[in-house]
């Protein structure tokens, strides 16, 4: 299926097309808001996020985590339909085994729209909004080779290798890096989107790499993780880039710390899901197609403080 790219100018005026609903009404007014762990802010941003939209449509919310556990993420699709959910907002547990879950949702009379990540099968779910990582990739990673003056040799930090989006994400960082000569690749490896792992993970490169010029990292909690690394190793003048967008890379951009990050506008896209489940339950129809794709933002020090949690400030 074609994929549309709305660019974020559109996302108002989607909204309130969510909002000009017909007079019908949904038979129940809870919507189940399912995501990653909550510990994590970013998965905790788009829930806050899509949560306070639902309320302020009138439905009542649930809140819960499936931990990127497939299994578990079944049981409370599960409690979801048994619950009476009028919509499931998920943020699936991966492409692959989210399918079945999401098709039974489908089946027992229940739409689902996906946030931050797609499943591998179309026309089961209502929708699947998610951003371009591709087009923020390209973002990060020209950003990046801009201030490693296009030479020296970097580390790159990969996500959870189940994860489409650390697969998107790696090769729109190539497609860009391994375009110029002078940079060199001398160490690759997954930290799983973990900060603490992430730490680890670059001291022992940088045992063997004390000529490391850059880390660029699939997401900013990695980033953070090689950042602090770096300074536990004595490293000056290290460029890291990160993928987010979160309040703690801001925060760390315009202390020094990391160099550049890409917003992912979680909070946008969970909100835009909201209202398209509203319009769906009203109306029998989002208004757009299954399939769209929310373009990103680079983050330096000459913008950082535009942007908050996960979104640009108003």
């Amino acid at each position: 299926m074609k994929r549309i790219i709305i660019p974020c100018s559109c996302l108002a005026l989607l909204g309130l097309m969510a909002l000009s609903c017909g007079p019908s009404k949904p038979k129940t007014k809870l919507i189940a808001i399912i995501t990653p762990s909550l510990d994590n802010p970013f998965f905790k941003a788009e829930a806050d996020a899509a949560a306070a939209r639902a309320k302020e449509l009138g439905y009542t919310v649930s809140v819960t985590s499936h931990d990127d556990d497939a299994h578990k993420q079944d049981q409370l699709v599960d409690s979801a339909i048994a619950n009476g959910a009028a919509a499931i907002v998920l943020d699936n547990a991966g492409a692959e085994a989210s399918v079945a879950a999401v098709q039974k949702a489908k089946n027992a009379g229940v739409p689902s729209f996906l946030i931050d990540r797609e499943i591998s099968t179309n026309g089961i779910a209502a929708s699947q909004i998610v951003s371009n990582n591709y087009q923020g990739a390209t973002l990060g990673a020209t950003e990046f080779a801009r201030l490693l003056g296009e030479k020296g040799n970097y580390v790159e930090l990969l996500g959870k290798e189940s994860d489409t989006n650390a697969t998107i994400r790696t090769r729109g960082y190539h497609d860009i890096l391994d375009k110029f000569d002078g940079l060199r690749m001398v160490a690759q490896q997954s930290a799983n989107w973990s900060q603490t792992e992430a730490f680890q993970k670059m001291e022992t490169i940088i045992q063997g790499n004390k000529d490391i010029r850059g880390v660029i990292a699939g997401n900013d909690t990695m980033a953070l993780g090689a950042a602090a690394a770096i300074k536990a190793a004595g490293l000056k003048n290290t460029v890291v880039v990160g993928l987010d967008g979160s309040p703690d890379a801001v925060a760390a951009i315009k202390a020094g710390e990391i160099n550049a990050t890409v917003l992912q506008p979680a909070g946008m896209i969970a909100k835009l899901a909201v209202d398209q489940a509203n319009k769906f339950l009203t109306s029998g129809s989002t208004g757009g197609p299954e399939k769209q794709s929310i373009d990103c933002e680079l983050i330096t020090g000459a913008n950082a403080d535009q942007y908050g949690v996960f979104s640009k400030k108003q």
